[in-house]
């Protein structure tokens, strides 16, 4: 029963779980609701060269106003897919092409517009939760396949899964707290 390291195991699921809401937590700090703020464009992901891809890894991203940005596309031939990924993603901005240039004006918030922001940051935390239920579920199989071949008794099995339980919950519980946080924010501006 040498070859289950649980305190290897408990890091491992801690450290993904953590990256979960560490990401919920950067995409929600990027849902700003009044100034132009270059991570309100981080969870883009731009189609080109046959993969997705983030807006990062193609374009520059700047604000060079308080109430615009501005979107460097490096490669003259993704213009386009750049302009069609900022218009799908749910923000709310209407890019203005310039050349390779895209100008993002940033809308004044009106009350219908901070209850989408409310709402996209409702699908974040989803996500976020999905995320770190699917870390739990393979914590769980990785369990259940130890015990079958050896390196764990049942009593073993059941007690990690227990404290893999306990690290979903309150995990769980962190992104609901970012997301409540963030609503509240939103919505009483």
């Amino acid at each position: 029963m040498a070859d289950f390291d649980p305190a290897a195991f408990k890091a491992d699921i801690e450290r993904r779980m953590k990256g979960a809401v560490d990401t919920l937590k950067h995409d929600l700090g990027g849902l700003r609701t009044g100034r132009a703020n270059t991570s309100l464009l981080d969870p883009i992901q731009v189609e080109v060269y046959g993969a997705n891809m983030p807006l990062s890894q193609v374009a520059t991203v700047t604000a060079p106003e308080p109430r615009m940005l501005s979107v460097q596309v490096w490669d003259r031939s993704n213009v386009q897919p750049v302009e069609k990924a900022i218009r799908a993603s749910g923000l709310g901005l209407n890019p203005i092409s310039e050349g390779q240039t895209l100008r993002l004006p940033i809308p004044d918030l009106t009350e219908d517009r901070r209850k989408e922001l409310a709402k996209l940051a409702t699908q974040y935390a989803e996500k976020a939760r999905i995320a770190v239920r699917n870390v739990r579920r393979d914590g769980m199989e990785t369990l259940k396949a130890a015990e079958k071949k050896g390196k764990l008794s049942q009593d073993e099995q059941k007690r990690h899964e227990g404290e893999v339980q306990k690290l979903t919950d309150r995990h769980i519980a962190d992104c609901d707290t970012s997301v409540a946080a963030k609503e509240k924010e939103i919505l009483s501006r």
